[in-house]
């Protein structure tokens, strides 16, 4: 192993750090407006997007509500996905068996591997997801935050062109 090829190739440093503060609002909500806190779904914090580091990853930080959520297994055939648990108890499946996950877990899963993430604990819990490199995950996130607040049902073709679009092949 290596490092990579040069990305930067001035002789001096730039100033360019993407600060965000801890206590921002989440980017992101799964759940409508008004919702009680014991039927909330996930909050998303947009940590760093591909956009803001330039292709390098995306990193985000996901919230979830007590109320069971969370996808079923699949993999992604451009980018790998590691997942790192912060608080509370979250399923996490590594293609071959289900692990409780919990604060200070950690799951790397290579371009291609099947895995899959979930609270079923009751309990609200919080974990950072990595995709490397930075695909634009944000728009996958928010087309199913539109559909899962709006209540929009789609079809069987629709679930596979919307997939396909955000390289998500389900299993």
């Amino acid at each position: 192993m290596s490092y990579p090829e040069p990305r930067y190739f001035d002789e001096h440093g730039i100033s360019g750090g993407f600060h965000r503060a801890a206590d921002a609002p989440p980017d992101l909500r799964t759940y409508a407006p008004g919702t009680p806190p014991a039927e909330r779904g996930t909050d998303v914090h947009y940590l760093g997007t591909g956009d803001t580091t330039n292709g390098a990853f995306g990193l985000y930080r996901w919230e979830m509500g007590p109320r069971p959520s969370g996808p079923a297994p699949h993999f992604h055939r451009t980018i790998t996905e590691s997942f790192y648990v912060l608080s509370g108890t979250i399923r996490l499946y590594n293609g071959d068996s289900w692990v409780d996950g919990r604060a200070g877990d950690f799951l790397f899963v290579p371009e291609g591997g099947i895995h899959a993430f979930r609270n079923e604990s009751g309990e609200p819990a919080s974990m950072l997801i990595l995709f490397t490199p930075g695909a634009p995950r944000e728009a996958y996130f928010e087309e199913l935050a539109e559909i899962a607040v709006s209540g929009r049902t789609l079809t069987g073709e629709e679930w596979t062109e919307l997939y396909l679009r955000h390289d998500q092949y389900m299993v």
